[in-house]
């Protein structure tokens, strides 16, 4: 990490790795849509927040949702006691879309 530093402290992106950089951000992706469906399925079948794992989902992809918490008015929408969460489906679109937008963005500033 520090022969990617240079003299003035600032990271220089032409030494960075990108394969590196996209196993990273595709981990990051990949865990993100993981725990976002599974938060999809559990609200959709109505799991009980109560249960220490739908607690410990549900707690742990709020900052998941964060970026789009205002895009819809609605959490969920109730149809014959199904609960669809657009918000979480919203969310899975939105991080594929920024982890694509990343891995363009470092190969354009790293060598190959």
């Amino acid at each position: 990490m520090n022969s990617l530093l240079t003299k003035g402290g600032s990271m220089d992106l032409t030494k960075v790795n990108k394969q590196a950089v996209d196993q990273l951000v595709s981990l990051f992706v990949w865990l993100a849509e993981l725990l976002l469906l599974v938060r999809v399925v559990l609200r959709f079948f109505n799991g009980n927040p109560d249960a220490t794992f739908v607690h410990w989902v549900y707690t742990n992809t709020q900052v998941l949702l964060e970026p789009l918490r205002n895009v819809f008015t609605s959490v969920d929408v109730v149809n014959r006691g199904w609960v669809v969460d657009y918000v979480a489906l919203a969310a899975m679109a939105f991080w594929a879309v920024v982890g694509y937008l990343m891995v363009g963005l470092v190969s354009r500033w790293v060598r190959k």
